[in-house]
């Protein structure tokens, strides 16, 4: 494999996933700025650490990430050292985003019973399959660690995929109500899910 084809699709998940690191960055900025506060992000000024371990675990844990796509690093010390981190990290992830769902007070958009039950799905999944690739990877199997870390990725990469999941709302200029809102984020996850089962029965 050349150099050029093994780093494209690292620099690809890199460009996707600066999109939640942007508007992770200036969910930051607002916290120690001190505002503006607002209906919508109340809760977060309320409650900062566990949207900040979120930013922070998701910061991590997509870009780091991303390198564990090339394969020249797969056979490399690198590749298992960065493994320990990310399983820290995006268990941060997952746990933080199942306990914002749980205990924010979210603004209605976001308090529909279907997207909350989505949210708790994605990171209940999200958390066996880190912990699932963790304990198949101490057996050595290294299929089953593959298929199901890529799983994992799929899942927290899902706010860059819904940035344009959410693309035809800021086109036509329309708010989206609770149900726009659900369809949007559910399809965005469903998309990085099917390619990861396309990569994994491909491989």
């Amino acid at each position: 494999m050349t150099v050029r084809r093994q780093w494209a699709l690292p620099t690809g998940l890199v460009l996707l996933a600066l999109i939640p690191t942007l508007g992770g960055a200036i969910r930051l900025e607002d916290l120690s700025s001190g505002g503006p506060v607002t209906p919508e992000n109340a809760r977060f000024f309320d409650m900062p650490l566990p949207v900040i371990a979120h930013i922070f675990g998701a910061v991590i844990y997509s870009l780091l990430g991303a390198f564990q796509f090339v394969p020249s690093l797969r056979s490399r010390p690198w590749h298992r050292r960065a493994g320990r981190v990310l399983v820290v990290a995006g268990l941060v992830v997952a746990l933080s985003g199942i306990w914002m769902t749980l205990r924010y007070d979210m603004p209605d958009i976001d308090d529909d019973p279907p997207i909350t039950v989505l949210r708790l799905a994605v990171g209940g999944v999200m958390a066996f399959a880190i912990v699932h690739a963790f304990l198949a990877v101490r057996r050595r199997d290294f299929r089953t660690h593959r298929a199901w870390m890529i799983r994992a990725y799929a899942l927290a990469m899902g706010a860059g995929t819904q940035a344009f999941t959410h693309l035809p709302f800021a086109v036509t200029g329309a708010a989206p109500d609770a149900t726009g809102r659900t369809i949007a984020m559910a399809a965005g996850w469903a998309i990085n899910i099917a390619v990861a089962e396309w990569a994994i029965r491909r491989s």
